[in-house]
């Protein structure tokens, strides 16, 4: 007997926000399986708004509360039977973020939860990544978002430490993250796998997931220190232009792709990685697993 179970996760981040519909395949004595049915991406980067000024526009407000209508829209149409929303760094920071969630709520009937940076690395590392991870091998998950970037230490199949940082490519790109910022993510990743012989990366977020895909490589096949060294300089060598006419990214990724690429190399030096291993994993993959196993 095969049952259908249709669930929905939408995630704000501060750089864009993102609607996962997903079947969920239900047969007796086997495991559930999770297959993607649609996923909606809209730019709007809210992390300009709370990062430089502390609130998000009335122009922003608007923009998310239409995107955030046509996110319920679409859910009636997959008839989708639960659904949760989750808004990270941005509507963290933003002084009038919880406003915006009522103003949500009551123009687009879609109820939203502001979580901390320990519980996004808590759903996220809920995902699938018992799969990838080998019970003898220590690992470093690394999730840069827009606002901030999670960290979390697997080793013998369990999580060891887990940790946010204020150090997102938003920030980065705003020039908001200062040396001292740095240094304590350094220090972090250093003392907390400085006993493990050898540290693989995971990493998580739009543009590894990017980067994966412009390799051309299989997906169970990691990415090196040496390519994502190279890619680095050469996503560098281009202006923010070219990388949208010649490489074919979107005006929203084109800029932050490269600070991004610039958090795991310093995620891979600082723990001594050689490979990067890149899952189709985020957050919203992360709410639809979580509710569905009760986690949330």
């Amino acid at each position: 007997m095969i049952k259908l179970k249709k669930y929905a996760a939408i995630d704000i981040g501060s750089n864009a926000m993102r609607l996962l519909v997903v079947n969920i395949v239900e047969q007796d004595g086997k495991e559930p399986q999770f297959n993607k049915s649609s996923l909606v991406r809209v730019p709007i980067r809210l992390g300009q708004d709370a990062f430089t000024v502390g609130e998000i526009s009335q122009e922003n407000m608007e923009r998310m509360c239409d995107a955030m209508k046509a996110f319920n829209l679409l859910m009636k149409v997959h008839k989708v039977e639960r659904y949760m929303a989750f808004a990270t760094s941005a509507m963290r920071e933003a002084y009038n973020g919880k406003e915006v969630v009522a103003m949500i709520k009551k123009k687009a009937d879609i109820k939203i939860e502001i979580i901390d940076g320990k519980k996004e690395a808590a759903i996220i590392a809920s995902t699938d990544l018992h799969h990838l991870l080998k019970t003898d091998q220590t690992y470093l998950f690394v999730d840069v978002g827009g606002g901030s970037t999670e960290f979390t230490l697997f080793s013998n199949g369990k999580m060891i430490n887990s940790r946010s940082f204020k150090a997102g490519t938003v920030r980065l790109l705003n020039e908001m993250v200062c040396d001292v910022v740095w240094d304590e993510i350094e220090k972090w990743i250093k003392s907390n796998t400085q006993e493990y012989d050898e540290v693989t990366l995971i990493g998580s977020g739009g543009n590894i997931n990017k980067l994966f895909k412009m390799s051309g490589k299989m997906q169970e096949k990691p990415l090196s220190y040496i390519y994502m060294n190279s890619q680095y300089a050469f996503l560098n060598s281009l202006s923010y232009e070219q990388r949208i006419s010649e490489l074919g990214l979107n005006p929203d990724r084109a800029d932050v792709i490269l600070p991004a690429t610039r958090i795991y190399l310093n995620a891979m030096k600082w723990s001594g990685a050689r490979n990067i291993y890149v899952p189709k994993i985020g957050l919203s993959d992360g709410i639809v697993k979580a509710m569905y196993y009760g986690k949330i």
